[in-house]
């Protein structure tokens, strides 16, 4: 770990005070201080589950007694650089970074440990820098295997059954974690489009020609529209490869504009990942079929305490020290573990473990 001071008490001081507030307005009852301010960097406000990480992050924080200070990049990589170069100006004590691109931080990050500012990359691992302490994220690959599963599962390929049509997306070309869910995913897909059980008729399968730039809805729903034209005059797709809930609802909405959701021309098995409400909503009323729940509170609350513990000189729990090269290290981790929903257990996973109420539901 890098120290700032000799003494972390004495680094809160006056400069600190500045930051009482955070950049989102947030702010909350004094609490006795703990030495620290920690800058939380987050991508966008276009996806309700960043808003949730930023508020959740700020919550555990205060929570220990230390300052906030949040700021949204709202998907402008060029602008998250200048909001972490003016949290670094003004003397932060801990980075927490979701990057938007995550090749464009290096410069910004090379001034915070010049100012020895320790950072830890949030869920999306930064690249090209030695400039990175630690990664909280969830188990990535798992995540596309767990997609995966679902459509071996629904499509019932393990007994034989296909061939079936199905189409890829993934996520980000900037975003590290897109390679992994992916490849997570291809590991148990691959085996049954060798056999061709799995056949991707638009020949789209390559991780360069799948990807959805910022994770967009939009565009997820553009490359669907075009994918029915040209490859689907004849036949259907029967599953569709989704990475994440906004790519999941465009996807949706392109099908059904081609007619999909009817008897005669059903929708096909549509995974997702994050367990936004809308998608929820969409898994109970028949629409999208899958996503993979990241609990998000508890990402917080680890990386909350990963910040706790780099402020007081102690090493944090980690729990893999050899998967994430960023290309410059071997960043340590703490990785959580993601779960399959779908409508048969919403209700127990998300219901019981109260992340959402009955009523948030209907």
């Amino acid at each position: 770990m890098r120290n700032r001071r000799p003494a972390l008490a004495v680094m809160a001081g006056a400069a600190s005070v500045s930051l009482a507030l955070t950049a989102c307005g947030q702010s909350g009852a004094a609490l006795p201080e703990k030495g620290g301010t920690v800058g939380i960097a987050m991508p966008t406000r276009a996806s309700e589950r960043w808003i949730t990480d930023g508020n959740n992050v700020v919550k555990d924080l205060k929570g220990m007694g230390y300052k906030t200070r949040l700021v949204y990049g709202d998907d402008d990589p060029e602008r998250q650089v200048a909001q972490i170069q003016d949290l670094v100006t003004r003397g932060v004590d801990v980075l927490v970074v979701a990057a938007i691109d995550n090749r464009s931080l290096g410069k910004v990050l090379q001034q915070a440990a010049d100012a020895k500012i320790p950072v830890i990359s949030y869920d999306r691992l930064i690249l090209g820098t030695e400039n990175v302490d630690y990664y909280a994220s969830f188990d990535n690959e798992q995540v596309g295997r767990l997609q995966a599963r679902y459509i071996i599962d629904e499509l019932g390929l393990e007994d034989g059954k296909g061939p079936f049509n199905i189409e890829l997306f993934a996520g980000s070309k900037d975003d590290n974690n897109t390679k992994y869910f992916f490849d997570g995913a291809m590991q148990l897909l691959q085996p049954y489009l060798d056999k061709k059980q799995l056949v991707v008729r638009s020949g789209q399968t390559g991780l360069n020609k799948v990807t959805t730039l910022r994770w967009d809805g939009a565009t997820a729903r553009k490359r669907m529209k075009g994918i029915l034209a040209t490859s689907y005059g004849i036949g259907k797709v029967d599953a569709v490869l989704s990475p994440y809930d906004g790519i999941s609802m465009g996807v949706l909405a392109a099908l059904e504009a081609d007619g999909y959701g009817s008897g005669a021309k059903p929708l096909p098995v549509v995974t997702g990942q994050d367990a936004e409400l809308a998608s929820v909503k969409s898994i109970i009323a028949g629409r999208q079929r899958q996503t993979v729940y990241k609990d998000l509170r508890r990402l917080a609350e680890v990386t909350a305490r990963m910040a706790d513990d780099v402020l007081n000189d102690r090493e944090p729990t980690l729990n893999d020290n050899g998967t994430y090269d960023n290309g410059s290290k071997v960043v340590p981790a703490y990785l959580l573990q993601p779960t399959s929903v779908d409508k048969a257990n919403y209700k127990e996973v998300l219901v019981g473990g109260g992340y959402y109420t009955d009523a948030e539901l209907k």
